[in-house]
């Protein structure tokens, strides 16, 4: 790989704060969120059952009460407009909200001149096929959406440079799942790879995907080699180790996980360089450990899920192995709060026992500074709308698309559903396959089963045509919740930025992966190497 390739991904245009910036930020953030607790800690589904529209300042009511799908995305979502054009006189409130809104949120995209991708409508790669990446081998793309093929290509570059920065010999991915970015970092940019997943049934499919590209790289040498009889080359194959990453466990119980056949967890294990017979063949057979003098390691974790970020930075900044990490986070929901320990649908290691967090451990606030702000608190809905796609959802507001009655139509089955039961408020439903495209009374009798309410219940006419013809409403309403959205990433984020400060560690964030292709596109980056 040429080395302005690498070069250039430390360089991409990122976010630096200085120590006094990176407070300030955080208690504007805090100060503002907590003036629209009605916006961001309101359900969509209740927007008739609690009114929510009249929660809105009257006289924002009677400015967004007609705007165009077009128009809310231009006046509200959007944050790229020079002239906007306005269909009456806004109130200044609502055009100072939706301004302190973009302007408190970390840019989530930079022009990007260097690859002559800005304002392009898929991402580089993507441009002539937007189902297979250019810039990423056949061998990469087999069984990998395009999202992830995006996300493997540019976050691994990354990790090849971190790694060459601190001179570390040993990348762990963390939550590797099928082992798409295991894969690319191993056999395509020559790194020796650990991964861990506590998923024994994407282990498996991990190492069967592993077989497979083992198998076709040889097929691949032999044709090169004319079928001169030369035996193909050895790989450095991944290992791959099955283990539940707990937050409440110390650094030292995590390396150990990775060097499972080792006495104490001082020394990683490395990987011999024996080539897979078959896709069958288990890598913890082929790649044994070895005891090694003490390593150095790089941290990636793509997309680790709720408390699962914040765990790998405190064990980053606690363990003198670790000198370098790529923190790519989502499901903010997920993670757990003094407020929220135990967040729905999260759950421990299997056969735990769920003992008490200490304040410093709960997955958000990480910081000192954050912890101390009044207002810092974040409700699990706000928490949960930050994971939306704000990109995505602007862009079915300007093609006027028919997904954009989801929300009415769920808002309004909500009404039947607690006439009935009041006991259910915002029962799942789960997703109704193709919703958009049914009739409201289709949609009902579907979402009422699911609930456990029998499909034949009476649906008033009058009050569903009265409903339905709000959606408008309700998408405005949802589009101003949406406005907070990267506020309330930018808030968890700078917190795990100021966590690493206030442990003498200094980190970027950088808006790596197109935001229109991949909703959670920041990776903070930190090292611990002069430079990094």
């Amino acid at each position: 790989m040429p080395k302005h390739h690498q070069q250039n991904m430390l360089e991409e245009p990122q976010i630096n704060l200085s120590t006094k910036e990176q407070n300030e930020l955080a208690s504007k953030i805090t100060r503002f969120l907590s003036q629209y607790k009605f916006l961001s800690e309101s359900y969509i589904i209740e927007f008739f059952t609690k009114d929510l529209w009249h929660k809105l300042p009257v006289s924002w009511q009677s400015v967004l009460h007609h705007l165009s799908y077009p128009q809310i995305a231009e006046l509200l979502l959007e944050t790229e407009h020079q002239h906007r054009r306005y269909p009456c006189v806004w109130p200044l409130s609502l055009l100072a909200f939706r301004e302190t809104a973009h302007s408190l949120a970390f840019p989530r995209s930079f022009p990007k001149s260097s690859t002559g991708n800005c304002g392009a409508a898929e991402p580089r790669g993507f441009q002539e096929n937007q189902i297979q990446s250019s810039l990423l081998a056949h061998a990469f793309r087999k069984h990998v959406k395009p999202k992830k093929q995006h996300e493997i290509r540019e976050l691994g570059l990354l990790v090849k440079e971190l790694c060459e920065q601190s001179e570390c010999n040993q990348v762990v991915d963390v939550g590797s799942g099928q082992g798409h970015l295991t894969r690319y970092l191993s056999f395509g940019l020559g790194l020796s790879v650990t991964a861990i997943e506590a998923d024994p049934a994407l282990v498996a499919m991990a190492t069967k995907f592993d077989g497979e590209l083992l198998n076709a790289l040889e097929k691949e040498r032999r044709k090169q080699q004319k079928c001169s009889g030369e035996a193909p080359s050895s790989e450095a194959c991944p290992r791959h180790v099955t283990g539940w990453v707990d937050p409440k466990a110390s650094w030292e119980v995590f390396i150990h996980q990775l060097a499972p056949n080792q006495a104490n967890g001082d020394d990683l294990a490395t990987p011999s360089k024996k080539r897979l017979q078959s896709p069958e063949h288990s890598l913890e057979e082929t790649a044994t450990p070895q005891p090694g003098s003490h390593q150095k390691l790089v941290l990636t974790g793509l997309h680790a899920c709720g408390d699962l970020s914040p765990t790998l930075l405190r064990h980053f900044v606690k363990c003198p192995h670790i000198r370098a990490i790529t923190s790519v986070a989502c499901c903010y929901m997920k993670l757990t709060t003094k407020e929220e320990p135990s967040p729905p649908g999260v759950t421990g290691p299997p056969n735990s026992t769920q003992s008490d967090h200490l304040d410093q451990d709960f997955g958000y606030p990480m910081s000192r500074h954050v912890r101390g702000l009044p207002d810092h608190q974040l409700s699990y809905k706000a928490r949960e709308a930050a994971c939306h796609a704000t990109e995505d959802y602007a862009s079915r507001l300007r093609e006027e698309s028919a997904l954009l009655r989801t929300h009415c139509y769920r808002a309004a089955l909500e009404v039947f559903i607690t006439d009935i039961r009041p006991d259910l408020p915002r029962a799942g439903i789960q997703t109704v396959k193709k919703a958009h495209l049914l009739t409201f009374n289709e949609y009902a009798r579907l979402g009422l089963a699911r609930v456990g309410l029998p499909t034949s219940l009476p649906l008033d006419a009058g009050r569903c045509e009265a409903m339905l013809a709000q959606q408008a409403r309700v998408v405005v309403f949802f589009s101003l919740a949406q406005m907070l959205a990267p506020v309330v990433e930018t808030l968890v984020l700078l917190d795990r930025v100021i966590y690493l400060r206030e442990n003498g560690l200094c980190s970027r964030l950088i808006p790596l992966f197109d935001p229109k292709f991949s909703p959670r596109n920041f990776v903070l980056v930190a090292g611990k190497s002069n430079g990094l």
